[in-house]
């Protein structure tokens, strides 16, 4: 079977902006089910028909194939078809441009967490008061 070769396209240098984000909308929704992502895990590295992928879920052979479909819509599965069998595989190209888009918040998050960190130094850094000891001090009784 030929495939053919895997262009890596940064989200950022794209000519158009709105595909990328449907593009990317494609894919976020194509990952939020659990069955797709185990889908793509199956085929990662692998080659697999359709019915090969369907034999690891209890479900029908037409509900794998629709999520199969829905992979194919995100860019994310290729299928290449002889007849009536259907053979997928995986494109990590969209997960790449997926990471990429992802990993321009990740400075945020290292912001926060570094401003988290010289906080808990500070708390550890400042002197503790000592408790006040009470010997000898009796505490009033309550009464009904």
């Amino acid at each position: 079977m030929i495939m053919k070769p895997v262009t890596l396209q940064l989200v950022s240098e794209s000519a158009s902006p709105g595909a990328d984000e449907a593009r990317l909308d494609q894919v976020f929704f194509a990952l939020a089910d659990p069955v797709r992502r185990s889908i793509l895990e199956r085929l990662d590295g692998h080659a697999l028909l359709v019915s090969e992928l369907a034999s690891a879920y209890e479900i029908s052979l037409q509900a794998v194939s629709r999520h199969i479909q829905v992979l194919v819509r995100a860019g994310l599965v290729l299928q290449a078809r002889s007849g009536r069998i259907s053979r997928c595989s995986l494109d990590v190209g969209p997960l790449y441009e997926a990471a990429m888009w992802m990993n321009r918040y990740s400075k945020y998050w290292q912001e926060q967490f570094d401003t988290l960190a010289t906080t808990l130094a500070q708390i550890d850094a400042r002197p503790r008061p000592e408790r006040a000891r009470r010997r000898g001090v009796k505490r009033p009784v309550r009464r009904k």
